[in-house]
């Protein structure tokens, strides 16, 4: 998928590239007429510096044979040196060294110089005659590298100014290229300009206008479809779910609502064949009252016990209770169990008394002990005992139920801790609340999943404990 920033990076090297290629253009050209122009200028200042260094060597011959002793002979051969240094110079300056002026001026300086040493040549043989007739000819000679350098200067700067004119072609060419340039730039960024807004504005206005088709119920409309594959696509697709899916969601919710209205209408019906739980709670201590003026203290205390347990039950579910009052209903449910089965069943309790100030969920003791008689020895024929311990640990405060009846194989350990069991294999009696309910509803009050740990064996009973981690722990 191309990104939009993709696309404005591809533009921008573009638009880069296209200035570079003028820049280097413009240097390159630039350059080569600096060039020409460098090397006309430094042929100049040779053919000026070959007229001076003659005119000097014809001044240090004349007085080189003049003056005897020889006192300026190092300055003699110094300038000659230089002029020949420049007439080698001479041959490499000129595009053309074969042209006829140059070679003819070439030609001048060597016999020029030729001229001075013969000069000096016919003074150190001490020949009068001969050193001054080649002394008349080094100067007419020099005389003649004046003149020709005069000449060629002369040709230089005609040829110069056809230079200068073709340098004047060039810089109006280049200002036309560079209003031409200016204008193409100026056209092109207004080309992508508009091509890129409108490949982004458009498919924002059909995002908007079903937005606000969204916005007025109209869930049914034209899907959006944006031809770009960038992000705008990829924003209009999901666009088109979400609207899709909004409207599956509408139908959905209407079904939910008419079905929640039918189970509430059950409810109702259901509710209305039942007896008040408040109702039967206040007869269950008229009762007990009754058989305690009969002196019937027992069943007197079975009644009380069956209406603490209802009371605990009625409470509010989402509300927590202390440890303590939890352990008090499970000691009502000891007491009952008891009555119902008499020795078969026994029950021990191992509390500390510093744990019981701690709040827990409601109804979380009862239905692990109900769960643990009902499905751990209930069904032994020589019953089996069932024991409640609260004990105090570093981080947590610790409950554990135990039972020595029929156990679990390892599967369904692994399904009550994946809370995947089937809850109506785990309710209790009395409550209807199962071993799951109680494990995800301590784990949404703790906030933490590893609240439950739970060990059995087949045959070997069942120890379900509670790990209530310490406030501030």
């Amino acid at each position: 998928m191309r990104t939009i920033r993709g696309k404005l990076l591809v533009y921008f090297l573009v638009f880069v590239i296209l200035f570079q290629i003028t820049a280097v253009s413009i240097f390159v050209s630039s350059n080569q007429l600096t060039n020409t122009y460098d090397q006309s200028f430094q042929r100049f200042l040779l053919l000026n510096d070959i007229s001076q260094k003659s005119e000097e060597l014809y001044t240090q011959t004349r007085i080189y044979v003049m003056e005897s002793g020889g006192i300026n002979k190092t300055d003699y051969f110094a300038v000659k040196k230089a002029l020949e240094n420049a007439k080698d110079q001479l041959a490499s300056a000129f595009a053309d060294p074969n042209k006829i002026e140059i070679k003819n001026y070439i030609n001048l300086m060597e016999t020029f110089i030729h001229e001075s040493e013969l000069t000096v040549g016919f003074f150190i043989r001490d020949d009068i005659e001969q050193y001054t007739h080649h002394l008349e000819e080094t100067r007419t000679a020099s005389s003649y590298i004046q003149t020709s350098a005069l000449e060629i200067i002369d040709v230089e700067l005609t040829d110069y100014q056809t230079f200068y004119q073709d340098l004047q072609r060039r810089n109006d060419s280049f200002f036309i290229f560079i209003i031409f340039l200016s204008l193409t730039t100026i056209m092109l960024a207004i080309f992508f300009a508009l091509w890129f807004s409108k490949g982004i504005t458009q498919p924002i206005h059909q995002l908007s206008h079903a937005a606000t088709e969204v916005s007025q119920g109209d869930l049914l409309g034209a899907p959006v479809k944006v031809r770009s594959n960038d992000e705008l696509k990829l924003l209009g697709d999901t666009f088109n779910d979400m609207r899709s899916n909004i409207h599956g969601l509408v139908e959905e919710i209407k079904d939910q609502s008419e079905l929640d209205r039918l189970i509430k209408e059950m409810e109702l019906k259901h509710l209305q064949n039942q007896i008040n739980p408040h109702f039967l709670f206040n007869t269950l201590n008229t009762i007990s009252k009754m058989a305690y003026l009969e002196d019937a203290k027992a069943t007197s205390n079975l009644i009380d016990s069956v209406a603490t347990l209802l009371r605990h039950s009625l409470g509010q579910i989402d509300k927590p209770v202390s440890l303590r009052d939890e352990v008090a209903v499970v000691q009502d449910y000891f007491h009952i169990q008891k009555i119902r089965f008499s020795e078969r069943s026994r029950f021990e309790l191992d509390i500390d008394e510093n744990c019981l100030e701690m709040e827990i969920p409601r109804l979380t003791l009862q239905p692990l002990v109900e769960n643990a008689f009902i499905h751990g020895i209930e069904e032994k024929e020589d019953g089996g005992t069932i024991t409640l311990r609260i004990y105090d640990t570093r981080k947590h405060v610790t409950v554990e139920v135990s039972d020595d009846g029929a156990g679990m194989p390892a599967e369904k350990v692994k399904q009550l801790l994946s809370l995947a069991v089937n809850e109506v294999d785990h309710v209790g009696h009395s409550t209807g609340i199962g071993l799951t309910n109680v494990i995800r509803r301590l784990q949404i009050h703790y906030k933490v999943d590893a609240v439950v740990q739970i060990e059995s064996e087949p045959g070997k009973g069942t120890t379900v404990r509670l790990l209530l981690p310490k406030e501030g722990v």
